[in-house]
């Protein structure tokens, strides 16, 4: 199914339109890293999101230790198409790996954990299908963000605080899962991270090129370390230590 939408402007010269672009699929990547407690119902909530669009799930499994891999290949139908890295490379480099295989306008990140929920998809798409963008972030400090730590509030809201100040921008939520992005605005840009660096590059490439990111507020429901939650304090000073870096490179780099 496609979508193309026309918006007259009111007021303007009669003929006058706003062209919005044709969004025929959306791709939706999910990077997966010993997922094997939440995979399958993660799987089963994206494929019953009403969308206006098809859907395509890319799942890249990162070397998973837990028998996730073999329970992925269940998973696989027309809609689900599995790749799998022969050894654990990080978040970054798996959303790679699926911005490589995949063939929709829009392409979406969603984690394989229940910290998300595919239920917003509808939200993140409306400002691209309404023409009001072509980059949203689903900002889980503008919506409902249930049982996330003091620790991880303070790291995330200052992450974001840097990328406001570096960047000139208003992001709320720079560390989102939630990216949804018109493919042609990655046309050129060259990603090279690995691990949690991606959500910085990612960000600053696309400010750096003019491009604005629309927000929409997203639920999210953290979960523990014990119960599989990665991402460290660690994690957070490469996210500085990125932003800094791709704020004094070229553009291009």
């Amino acid at each position: 199914m496609s979508v193309a939408l026309d918006t007259s402007v009111a007021g303007a010269i009669p003929d006058l339109v706003v062209a919005v672009p044709e969004y025929r699929t959306l791709s939706v990547i999910v990077p997966v890293f010993n997922e094997r407690a939440t995979v399958v119902e993660i799987i089963r909530r994206a494929r019953s999101v009403a969308i206006p669009l098809a859907l395509e799930i890319i799942i890249v499994d990162d070397a998973s230790t837990d028998g996730t891999g073999e329970l992925l290949s269940a998973l696989q139908d027309s809609t689900v198409r599995v790749i799998h890295h022969t050894e654990n490379r990080g978040k970054g480099a798996a959303v790679r790996t699926g911005l490589a295989a995949v063939s929709g306008e829009l392409v979406l990140i969603q984690d394989a954990d229940l910290e998300y929920d595919p239920s917003d998809w509808p939200m993140l798409l409306e400002p691209v299908l309404t023409g009001k963008a072509e980059v949203v972030y689903g900002s889980r400090f503008r919506g409902e963000c249930r049982n996330m730590t003091r620790l991880h509030w303070i790291g995330n809201q200052f992450l974001s605080f840097v990328t406001r100040i570096l960047y000139a921008t208003s992001v709320t939520d720079m560390n989102t899962c939630y990216k949804l992005i018109d493919r042609r605005v990655l046309d050129g840009i060259s990603l090279q991270s690995e691990r949690f660096a991606f959500d910085p590059e990612i960000t600053a490439k696309i400010l750096r090129r003019g491009h604005r990111i629309y927000e929409v507020p997203v639920s999210y429901d953290a979960r523990t370390v014990s119960e599989g939650k990665k991402i460290t304090w660690r994690d957070g000073r490469s996210v500085i230590t990125a932003l800094v870096r791709y704020r004094l490179a070229s553009p291009d780099n």
